[in-house]
């Protein structure tokens, strides 16, 4: 399996992928309601900050994928998903160390995400790459936004939480 940049080409096999961990999520009771994927918009974003990536099988079709944008100063990671049938290969940890080998190389100060604080391979999975908990008083503004937003699109703000990975 190899990691490369993604292109505007995979974004239909982004979704996909998105679509099928959404299941994986909503065993663990991090999610409920009706899948939901990136917009072509979200993918965009993560393009031209030049930092969406995917993880592709020996076919080189995407099995999994990690987007993510600059703001102040901070890699924000937006979005990482492997599909089902590739999960605990290790796809996601390489996904997720070329973005912070990416936010490194670009200077930026820390990496910022959020996730569902209680599945087993959300959380404790981005601690295990060094990032921190945060409560939701040491959320910078930026983050808190986010959270509110996803609790404004249906996501239980008691499971949400924000994390940072200072570099």
């Amino acid at each position: 399996m190899r990691i490369r940049q993604a292109t505007r080409d995979d974004f239909d096999a982004l979704r996909s992928i998105e679509l099928a961990s959404f299941e994986t999520l909503r065993a663990a009771g991090a999610v409920s309601g009706e899948p939901e994927a990136s917009s072509d918009e979200e993918l965009q974003h993560y393009l031209e900050h030049a930092l969406l990536y995917a993880a592709c099988d020996h076919s080189d079709l995407p099995v999994g994928y990690a987007g993510a944008y600059v703001a102040e100063k901070s890699l924000h990671i937006g979005e990482m998903d492997v599909h089902p049938d590739f999960q605990k290969k290790g796809l996601g940890r390489r996904l997720m160390e070329t973005l912070l080998a990416e936010g490194r190389s670009r200077k930026l100060a820390e990496a910022t995400l959020t996730t569902d604080r209680f599945a087993p391979f959300n959380a404790p999975f981005y601690v295990s790459l060094g990032f921190r908990l945060l409560e939701k008083d040491e959320c910078s503004p930026r983050l808190q936004a986010i959270l509110t937003s996803e609790a404004e699109k249906g996501l239980d703000p008691f499971r949400r939480i924000g994390m940072v990975l200072s570099f």
